[in-house]
């Protein structure tokens, strides 16, 4: 961000961090406390689902205030051309791609340390993207991803299913 240096080794994103990073890019917001107690470490609301285009923008935003992250596990139906891996910023970020349809995204920095992100589809209206991202980072959030988007009416219209439930296509 513009004249905001990162915490230094904090491990937190600033509070600031909530915004675009640049015009055109997607949104981020993580919790910024140390203890982690809510279901959901942070929300990012991407522009598109071409993976190729949108998570290098979240990579190096979490590099840039967590350290290196090592890899990621995505939804396989969310998004368009999954790769295998990724060059980031000259590393690279391996991609599990998993159909449990969770609407989240694992991103494990370094070997261990393990934060689970709320994927708010990215054709979401505004408002509602705003809603659920600000549940997920709640400290006290107990909800799941999808719970959250259904609560806030940030689900696409166009994944609802005839059974009751509501599962991305």
């Amino acid at each position: 961000m513009p004249g905001t240096d990162p915490p230094p080794a904090t491990g937190l994103l600033p509070d600031g961090a909530h915004e675009s990073l640049r015009p055109g890019t997607a949104l981020l917001r993580m919790e910024t406390t140390h203890d982690r107690r809510g279901v959901l470490d942070g929300a990012w609301w991407p522009r598109s689902r071409d993976i190729a285009a949108e998570l290098p923008g979240l990579i190096g935003a979490l590099t840039e205030h967590l350290g290196p992250v090592s890899r990621v596990g995505l939804d396989s139906a969310a998004w368009d051309g999954l790769p295998t891996r990724l060059v980031v910023d000259g590393r690279v970020v391996h991609i599990d791609a998993s159909s449990v349809g969770d609407d989240t995204v694992l991103v494990t920095r370094g070997d261990q340390d393990l934060f689970s992100l709320l994927v708010v589809p990215p054709d979401t209206p505004p408002a509602a993207a705003r809603a659920a991202m600000a549940q997920a980072v709640r400290a006290d959030n107990v909800k799941g991803a999808r719970r959250i988007l259904v609560d806030t009416g940030a689900e696409p219209l166009s994944t609802a299913s005839g059974g009751g439930d509501t599962e991305r296509a």
